[in-house]
């Protein structure tokens, strides 16, 4: 009678089985997840610096970064980086991640943009485009705030 010897499987398979039980405690290891309340503040708060961008207005955008940002930086600083040149439509809010212990979250904004000015047959043709832009929110000083460096 033939007899296999079946160690080497049985051994890989409880390295398989170890692996899989260590990736699911690091898994956990940061700690709870962000609270409900955690995101739906979040979720008001980058929805409200988005309503301000839809608005044009880049004086009260400035508002949501981060008090670092702001120290450092000045709000005519900040209002050069935008454009007049293109609408956005904010579709869609969904906070994706959250690092408890370096309390930052990782935000995607769905947006429709379109260009004010129809300068060609083609940004006619094409219209508003979707886009998905990502964001980094942090947690600090009791608050939510936007932060530029991403």
């Amino acid at each position: 009678m033939l007899r296999m010897e079946y160690k080497p499987l049985r051994a890989l398979g409880m390295k398989w089985l170890l692996a899989v039980a260590l990736l699911a405690m690091v898994g956990c290891a940061g700690g709870p997840r962000m609270t409900d309340d955690q995101k739906s503040a979040l979720e008001d708060r980058a929805r409200a610096r988005w309503a301000a961008l839809e608005a044009r207005d880049f004086g009260a955008a400035y508002e949501f970064t981060t008090p670092a940002y702001r120290a450092v930086f000045p709000r005519e600083y900040y209002l050069l980086r935008f454009s007049y040149a293109v609408e956005w439509e904010l579709t869609e809010i969904e906070v994706v991640n959250y690092d408890r212990p370096a309390a930052v979250a990782s935000v995607v904004a769905r947006v429709m943009s379109k260009p004010t000015k129809q300068t060609s047959a083609a940004s006619v043709a094409v219209g508003a485009t979707a886009r998905s832009l990502s964001e980094r929110w942090i947690f600090t000083e009791g608050e939510w705030w936007y932060s530029t460096n991403y």
